[in-house]
């Protein structure tokens, strides 16, 4: 029997590597989203962010699409980035259940409808102090 030399497999083009990581990235995308504070909202690029995608804000938003109704993932902590319920294009009873969610967790809107971002998004500094922007001492 001839020496066969063991086949060389294909490699992988990008766009089969980036479908493979799909399901590790809605993983790292959910669990920021979980991290999200009760009363607190998040940007889908902030979330896209914090998971490791920072060019990607909409692959937070298909990871969120992607959830099964009934889901104990706080989907609606998550907005556009002026603060606009971007789900209301999908479906407009999301947009009301996810209004109606924010409320009872103590965010408030602007006349418009938005989420008033500058005094409910959520981060580590503006978190630390309380919602409230701290004034830079004098030296």
């Amino acid at each position: 029997m001839p020496n066969r030399r063991p086949r060389r497999l294909p490699a992988r083009s990008l766009l089969e590597r980036k479908i493979a990581e799909v399901p590790t990235a809605y993983a790292r995308i959910l669990a920021v989203v979980r991290r999200i504070p009760r009363g607190r909202v998040a940007t889908y690029g902030q979330v896209a962010a914090l998971a490791g995608y920072p060019t990607a804000p909409r692959l937070a938003g298909y990871a969120l699409f992607s959830l099964p109704d009934g889901t104990p993932i706080p989907w609606h902590r998550v907005v556009a980035v002026n603060g606009k319920l971007s789900i209301g294009r999908l479906s407009p009873d999301g947009a009301i259940t996810q209004r109606l969610r924010l409320e009872k967790e103590g965010v408030r809107f602007n006349g418009r409808g938005y989420v008033q971002i500058e005094r409910f998004q959520w981060g580590a500094a503006r978190d630390a102090c309380g919602g409230r922007r701290r004034r830079a001492r004098r030296l």
